[in-house]
């Protein structure tokens, strides 16, 4: 990728519970239990797949960007896989369309380099569910698949945190970079939140309350070098 790698040994570049930047953010109330960060999760309970998940903004990577493995980035090896490295967490509200909420742990990209690597060589999220990129102001930025062999869903959100749209992306590992499908939801948004694609075919935005009607609320205070619990 032409996006440099974080320098070794940084874990986010910058110390865990600054502020998130973001003009919606009210503090985080504490009043969500663990268990109810957990009901939002997929049903399987996992946040894994065997195979490398990439997904980066299409203004980010050149068209002679390398593949994509978990060889080329800064990663941390989990239980299960290559986890994101030089990343904060935060916690986010989701309200469903029926009015129903859940507090979930994602990983944050809020910074032009992070949301350039995003998920790239990520096989296991480890305790988050997605993640959440964030930018400064609203955009209509497209999102590709450059080199992706997993499937991802994503869900745009509003400076309002409402909906604006979802899609789900598919691979593309056999083309040069310019023709891989753009994904964008056809209007302005500053959140996405992606996350890996149900392999059994099921929604996986909707197993997380993300759908049409829903509301995102990125907590403040709530940065950290990993998920934590309301009451860590």
């Amino acid at each position: 990728m032409s996006v440099a790698s974080p320098v070794a040994g940084d874990p986010g570049g910058r110390p865990p519970n600054v502020g998130v930047k973001s003009r919606r953010l009210p503090a985080a109330s504490g009043v969500l239990a663990f268990a109810t960060l957990a009901a939002c999760a997929s049903s399987d309970g996992s946040n894994s797949r065997l195979d490398v998940s990439t997904t980066v903004p299409a203004s980010a990577a050149p068209a002679s960007a390398a593949p994509a493995t978990g060889g080329e980035t800064d990663d941390t090896v989990g239980a299960t896989g290559v986890q994101p490295s030089g990343f904060t967490t935060v916690r986010a509200t989701i309200t469903d369309p029926a009015g129903d909420e859940c507090e979930v742990c994602l990983w944050l990209a809020d910074s032009p380099d992070e949301r350039g690597r995003g998920l790239m060589g990520v096989t296991d999220l480890g305790g988050a569910v997605g993640m959440a990129f964030l930018f400064e102001a609203p955009t209509n930025v497209d999102f590709y698949m450059f080199q992706t062999p997993t499937p991802l869903s994503i869900a745009w959100f509003d400076v309002n945190g409402a909906w604006v749209g979802s899609a789900d992306m598919a691979p593309c590992t056999d083309q040069p970079a310019d023709a891989c499908p753009r994904y964008s939801p056809g209007a302005e948004y500053d959140l996405a939140i992606e996350v890996f694609a149900d392999a059994g075919g099921s929604d996986a935005l909707a197993e997380l309350g993300l759908a049409d009607g829903s509301t995102v609320v990125l907590l403040d205070g709530t940065e950290a070098l990993d998920c934590q619990t309301p009451d860590s």
